[in-house]
């Protein structure tokens, strides 16, 4: 059995996700990846495949970091831009990673800004 990286244990984690969780126009999917540095988020209808809204820590107006209080704001800015395009309820994919830390903290801004999910 070949080894598997922990980037290919995520992807297959969150491909598993993916087959219960999917975005329509009027609750669409809320995606998060974070990296070693930078947190990112997005909203997308996966009926259309297009991406709604997104926002990052690595925007260059927002001078946040990628850490946890940095999470939470990327999460309050995602959903004051959602708010502005008419869209209060999302589902939530965690994109194969645990509900903890900066994952968890952009959740909680997210919701804070007044998203529901």
């Amino acid at each position: 059995m070949p080894i598997r990286t922990k980037d290919e244990m995520r992807t297959a984690r969150h491909s598993r996700l993916r087959k219960k969780i999917e975005g329509t126009a009027g609750r669409p999917r809320l995606a998060v990846f974070r990296s070693l540095k930078h947190v990112y988020a997005q909203i997308i209808d996966d009926s259309t495949g297009t991406t709604l809204v997104a926002a990052s820590s690595q925007e260059k107006g927002l001078k946040i970091t990628g850490n946890a209080s940095g999470a939470k704001q990327v999460g309050m800015k995602l959903a004051e831009r959602a708010k502005a395009k008419g869209i209060s309820s999302v589902v939530f994919d965690r994109g194969g990673f645990r509900y903890h830390g900066r994952v968890a903290n952009l959740a909680d801004g997210a919701r804070e800004g007044g998203l529901e999910f």
